[in-house]
């Protein structure tokens, strides 16, 4: 929220009080001031009369000018191009300080001198924002009326002001309105608000014959009024001097009225041309799909669920947000009827968001607005049309709903209220401050009873009441204590030291950890690996674009490492950490990803390739870090998710009977879809290796007894797999046999048809002995005995 310093002045006296003062107080009590900014900046400045300007002799874009400025008249070489003879003027003179800190001095420029500087807005520090093409493009201009010699530049302008960026809390919506804004201020500085009297202002005219009516829920109540005659020209310089500060632009008097009464009272209005509606009727509805065109010319798309005004079964606004381009005020305006209506926070957010449309109304309408907001912006509506745009022949108010000023009270105890806070307060502290806050307090004994105002829609029961309390009275009475608690042991918890030996194993491999956004679209929803359950969708996203809370990491990893590909970062292997989420489910997951080379050194000779064996490894190091030894891990055909991978590249990964989760390959026509490069992924599910049991991870010496390598080619049949042999090797050889690995897998001449060749090297070693000859035969012979009985494997000759 922008708050005016001269506009909250037409409310509340701030003689004495700085911004930064009130900046202080603000933040103290709750509202936190971000930001304090002037207008605009400038000392020494005065307003003067261009005499004459010619070309400079000696430059084809400088002017050499002599200006009035009341007491003399000074030389000034300008470079502006809009500089012409007559114009009244900025000077600053010679000393001048201008934004930025930039100082005036006595100058040649080319050989001709300058004393002072003709100034434009922006080198007074007004936001580009807020000025005209005109007005960038070159020096600020005057009216005729502009008194040569005045010295008061700033607050001729309507630049005098300081503007405090307050940041509300979701609570205090009601502060999204100036009038409750000056009350909070007011209750800060102890001092009376004085709201402007415009209490029924709206309850004037005859009976007209303009119908409204809302066809949906999410339009509960709607006020209209006609106003049949409106004169349409510039507003007062302090109506359009107001909307500036705040950050809108002055268009003409009636627009700028509704403007400012939505800045005030927080109601959005939009006004209509009377004579542009073609029905002297509007209904609210939300079952409408077509494209309409609104105030700022661009065309929009609008849905079912959407809220729409029309008119005679045509649209003429979108509810909430903007106004249609055939119904705006223009010069040729000359009647108008007034919309004050309440329409679904949650409706106008989606709509806002998804059309690109972040409007002041919208804002509002998402934040939350008072019961009585409609029936105040008409009335203060009807007041300054009066005063402004010469406004008559009123026609009575029609309404849609009902608005009712019911009073809500709320009942505390002062024992209550300190025993909570941990304060002494006395009753006259209490009831001064919710005096201050307009909550008109009536005490019996030890209890005070509070009338809520329709505004401060945030206090509801009597610890809201606590809070006011503590927050204006200032939390530096609170006694300072030590919390009392059990004093612990401080260490990681089982989670905990898992997602640091991850880290810590995956980064020594050589992979970098990345955090995603949980927020995805839809398509990442679709594309989900092993997804967790339903997706949780929220009520009010950002955008379209993170709307869901994903249920599988995998997709936001490859966009990573599809932006890391297209942004020419080689060797990029990634991994990480995090939790998956569907509704009423959560679940703990690591993802990794590699591309490229894990690692590459040409110096050394060394280029380890990513592909599943080399994801293989990596997963099976980790996990054996972890306390799964890869004896308990196992590889089996992939026949959960076989879309997203590579076929016949890719496996589940087992811990005993349980799917640990996925490693493979990505599938061709997603790598291709996504924009990345030949890659290896692999998703764990986290809890279920929390919820079995690991290993210690045990530390022996170098086993110092010599190994015995005897390497052996199988036939066997096809259907016959390699993990079945090296299984059934270990399973002869028991604790003899310390290494199985298959070097070699061979079909074709001299292997029989529907039969393969598998060679495997065998590792023999014993713990407490050198191995006999005799020894290994045995053992030896055992294997190969072991082999053909249960897996009918012969050697190959």
């Amino acid at each position: 929220m922008r708050m005016s310093m001269n506009w909250l002045k037409e409310y509340v006296n701030l003689d004495g009080v700085t911004p930064e003062v009130l900046a202080e107080k603000l933040t103290i009590a709750g509202l936190e001031v971000e930001g304090i900014e002037k207008m605009a900046e400038g000392t020494n400045l005065v307003i003067g009369k261009v005499l004459t300007c010619e070309n400079h002799p000696d430059s084809d874009h400088l002017h050499v000018t002599t200006v009035d400025i009341g007491d003399e008249v000074l030389n000034i070489v300008c470079g502006a191009p809009n500089v012409k003879a007559g114009q009244k003027v900025i000077v600053s003179k010679v000393g001048a300080v201008l934004a930025g800190g930039f100082q005036i001095k006595p100058a040649k420029v080319r050989g001709v001198e300058s004393n002072g500087m003709i100034c434009s807005l922006s080198e007074l520090g007004v936001d580009k924002k807020a000025q005209t093409e005109e007005q960038l493009s070159g020096i600020y201009v005057f009216d005729e009326e502009a008194p040569v010699g005045e010295t008061r530049v700033l607050e001729y302008l309507g630049l005098d002001d300081t503007i405090l960026d307050i940041g509300l809390t979701p609570n205090r919506a009601d502060c999204n309105a100036m009038w409750n804004l000056a009350k909070e201020v007011g209750a800060v500085l102890h001092r009376k608000v004085t709201w402007p009297s415009c209490q029924a202002a709206s309850k004037i005219g005859t009976a007209g014959s303009f119908k409204i009516a809302s066809k949906t829920e999410k339009c509960p109540v709607f006020v209209g009024k006609v106003v049949n005659h409106v004169k349409v020209g510039p507003s007062p310089k302090w109506l359009a001097n107001y909307l500036h500060a705040y950050g809108i632009k002055s268009i003409n008097n009636v627009v700028d009225i509704s403007n400012f009464v939505m800045v005030e009272t927080g109601q959005p209005l939009h006004y209509y041309d009377l004579s542009k509606l073609p029905h002297h009727e509007i209904t609210v509805v939300d079952d409408v799909e077509m494209t309409m065109q609104a105030l700022d010319g661009q065309d929009y798309e609008i849905k079912k669920g959407d809220l729409l005004i029309t008119t005679g079964g045509q649209p003429t606004g979108i509810a909430g947000i903007m106004g249609g381009e055939e119904s705006k005020i223009d010069e040729s305006t000359t009647s108008i009827f007034i919309e004050a209506a309440v329409f679904n926070a949650v409706s106008i957010r989606n709509t806002a968001r998804r059309l690109g449309l972040s409007t002041e109304a919208a804002m509002h309408f998402t934040k939350g607005i008072e019961p009585m907001a409609p029936i105040k912006a008409v009335d203060r509506s009807v007041q300054l049309l009066k005063e402004l745009a010469e406004a008559e022949d009123f026609e009575e108010n029609v309404m849609v709903g009902t608005i009712e000023d019911s009073v809500k009270t709320v009942t505390e105890t002062l024992i209550h209220c300190n025993t909570l806070l941990g304060t002494a307060f006395t009753m006259d502290q209490v009831v001064g401050v919710l005096q201050d806050l307009d909550l008109n307090p009536i005490v019996e004994g030890d209890n005070f009873t509070c009338t809520i105002p329709s505004y401060r829609t945030d206090l509801n029961i009597r610890e809201d009441i606590d809070e006011e309390i503590i927050r204006l009275l200032g939390y530096e009475d609170l006694k300072t204590t030590l919390p009392t608690m059990e004093a612990t042991v401080g260490e990681l918890t089982d989670r905990q030291q898992m997602r640091r030996s991850l880290r810590t194993s995956l980064t020594g491999l050589g992979l970098s950890e990345v955090v995603t956004y949980t927020l995805v679209s839809q398509k990442f929803i679709d594309n989900a690996l092993m997804p967790l359950g339903e997706a949780v969708a929220l009520a009010a996203p950002m955008s379209e674009e993170r709307k869901y809370v994903r249920t599988s990491l995998m997709m936001s990893l490859l966009e990573c490492l599809a932006y890391n590909q297209n942004h020419k970062n080689e060797h990029v292997n990634l991994f990480e950490i995090s939790s998956v989420y569907a509704v009423d489910q959560q679940q703990e997951r690591f993802a990794m990803v590699l591309s490229d080379s894990l690692q590459n050194s040409k110096l050394n000779r060394i280029d380890i390739r990513s592909d599943f064996f080399t994801a293989k490894g990596v997963l099976t190091e980790t996990l054996r870090k972890l306390g799964f030894a890869a004896e308990r891990i196992s590889f089996q055909e992939n026949n959960i998710d076989p879309e997203h991978f590579h076929p016949y590249r890719s496996a589940c990964v087992m811990l005993g009977n349980q799917c640990l989760g996925i490693l493979g390959e990505i599938h061709p026509v997603l790598a291709k879809e996504l924009g990345i490069g030949k890659a290896v992924y692999g998703e764990l599910k986290l809890d279920l290796l929390l919820e079995s049991k690991a290993s210690k991870v045990k530390f022996s010496a170098i086993n110092r007894f010599p190994a015995v390598h005897r390497d052996i080619a199988l036939v066997v049949e096809e259907n016959i797999k390699a993990e079945q042999l090296m299984k059934t090797i270990k399973a002869a050889g028991k604790r003899m046999v310390k290494q199985v690995e298959v070097f070699d897998v061979y079909q074709g001449e001299h292997v029989e048809s529907g039969k393969k060749s598998i060679a495997l090297s065998i590792v023999y070693q014993s713990e407490d002995h050198t191995l006999t000859d005799q020894e290994i035969q045995e053992v030896h012979q055992k294997v190969l005995a072991r082999l053909e009985k249960d897996c009918q494997a012969v050697l190959r000759g």
